[in-house]
């Protein structure tokens, strides 16, 4: 049977803001608690997340940024801006849950696995090369998606943030590079104001970022029309030799933090379709890397949906 690499911390219970916060613990024990209760968890493979080396997070964030964070993090913790904190053990936690995302990516890429997903947080699809931000310290999926390159494991990774806010570190990170193509659908208006449609790269990167701001209220129609008519065919074009997920949750109808209307199923359906059109070129390497989802039922729930279609789709595999 095909299985799916599940990576994950379940060391992050320290990295907890002083207050209430929507970014918190009980998000990653959701989304284990519903994939070891599914039926599919027999075909799960559950590993521990190891730290990433600080040369994998200094190719993408500048040293300065890693360093502050470390700096703050060795003094007990503090606020970055308003959403985004860290306590004393934020480094390491940050550094585990980049760990996760090489991990899951590197299994992906190499064929250990029908596919993999690193359960971990904080979210990191917000922190820009030498900035955090919206509750991200380390941009987990840049980070992989530059390793699969450097390592020699990937030449193209199309990178898909399905995430209801826009990812505009990763947007940033990749804004000149024609190596990784990153594409996003996210609400608009909405946090942090960025991935307007004719936002599409500069340099060696112009034409590899694709922005499509779907309005608040959109539900699983306008988001899977939205896939089929732009997502898909540049999946298609750049023919990648990974794919990996920036998977957020929070389009959900049930989340606190925005308006779209989606079902947990919309997110089986999406990852469906995107499998089925980036399993020539893939082969069927994808990883997932887990972002934003704040309704902890919702959460859960979707993630499962997210990780059966992974499932579905290695044993799809060519």
């Amino acid at each position: 049977m095909d299985r799916v690499l599940i990576v994950h911390d379940a060391g992050d219970d320290a990295h907890r803001a002083p207050h209430v916060h929507p970014e918190r613990p009980e998000r990653t024990r959701a989304v284990l608690s519903a994939l070891r209760g599914s039926t599919s968890a027999a075909a799960l493979d559950f590993e521990a997340a190891v730290a990433a080396p600080r040369a994998a997070l200094t190719r993408v964030h500048t040293a300065a940024h890693v360093a502050r964070v470390e700096r703050l993090c060795a003094a007990g913790g503090g606020w970055l801006d308003d959403d985004t904190y860290a306590t004393a053990q934020s480094f390491e936690i940050a550094s585990r849950a980049v760990g996760a995302a090489l991990r899951a990516a590197r299994a992906a890429a190499d064929g250990a696995c029908a596919a993999a997903f690193a359960v971990c947080r904080p979210p990191g699809h917000h922190a820009e090369s030498d900035r955090a931000m919206g509750f991200c310290l380390f941009d987990q999926v840049a980070i992989a998606a530059d390793d699969l390159v450097h390592s020699g494991r990937a030449a193209r990774v199309f990178v898909l943030d399905f995430d209801v806010h826009h990812g505009n570190g990763t947007q940033e990170i990749f804004w000149e590079r024609g190596d990784v193509f990153y594409a996003s659908l996210h609400q608009s208006p909405c946090y942090p104001g960025t991935g307007h449609a004719h936002e599409r790269g500069a340099g060696a990167g112009a034409g590899a970022t694709l922005d499509l701001p779907l309005p608040p209220g959109s539900g699983p129609d306008e988001w899977l029309a939205a896939l089929d008519a732009a997502v898909l065919p540049a999946i298609e074009r750049f023919a990648p030799d990974v794919l990996l997920f920036s998977a957020g949750f929070d389009a959900h109808r049930a989340d606190p933090l925005a308006e779209c209307r989606l079902e947990s199923a919309t997110f089986h359906e999406l990852t469906r379709r995107v499998l089925d059109a980036a399993r020539p070129s893939t082969r069927g390497r994808v990883a997932s890397v887990l972002e934003g989802g704040y309704d902890l039922a919702a959460l859960g729930e979707s993630a499962l949906a997210h990780v059966e279609a992974l499932l579905a789709g290695g044993a799809r595999r060519v």
